[in-house]
């Protein structure tokens, strides 16, 4: 294959991805990165093969790999994001998003930084966040409609 393949394969991928048909999409990702193996083909891929065969560690390890080759991308801290926000570590998830649109402004990201949203702070300010009573009175106050 030669690199106008992988580009073509990379173009069909990401459409694939729009259309939210991860396979198809993992498909062409894997003929793009044997075509051409870019940084951007592999995050996509690793993506991919987080989100459709469960491989989670694979593909957080391929989008590290990737950040650490081109960190002023801001679609492999996306691909990332998205991984370790499958995986359950919002915390992390965030935080690479948040760089990620440092590094460079995304549609995707701040779509995606819109719909996790942000904590409101504690109720009661010197109290820690997981105290019980800010806890309670945080629950409250938002079932009466007051918070």
């Amino acid at each position: 294959m030669t690199v106008a393949d992988g580009e073509r394969e990379f173009a069909r991928g990401v459409a694939e991805l729009k259309e939210d048909n991860a396979l198809a999409a993992l498909v062409h990702f894997e003929k793009a990165v044997q075509a051409d193996p870019k940084p951007l083909y592999l995050s996509y891929l690793g993506y991919c093969i987080a989100r459709q065969r469960g491989q989670v560690q694979k593909g957080i390890g391929l989008c590290r790999q990737v950040m650490a080759l081109e960190p002023e991308v801001s679609d492999h801290h996306l691909n990332l994001g998205r991984i370790l926000l499958m995986a359950g570590n919002k915390t992390e998830a965030l935080e690479v998003l948040r760089e990620g649109m440092a590094v460079a402004p995304h549609p995707e990201i701040g779509k995606m930084l819109e719909a996790i949203g942000t904590r409101k702070p504690p109720i009661i300010g010197f109290l820690d966040r997981d105290n019980p009573l800010n806890k309670v009175l945080g629950i409250l106050l938002g079932r009466l409609g007051m918070r």
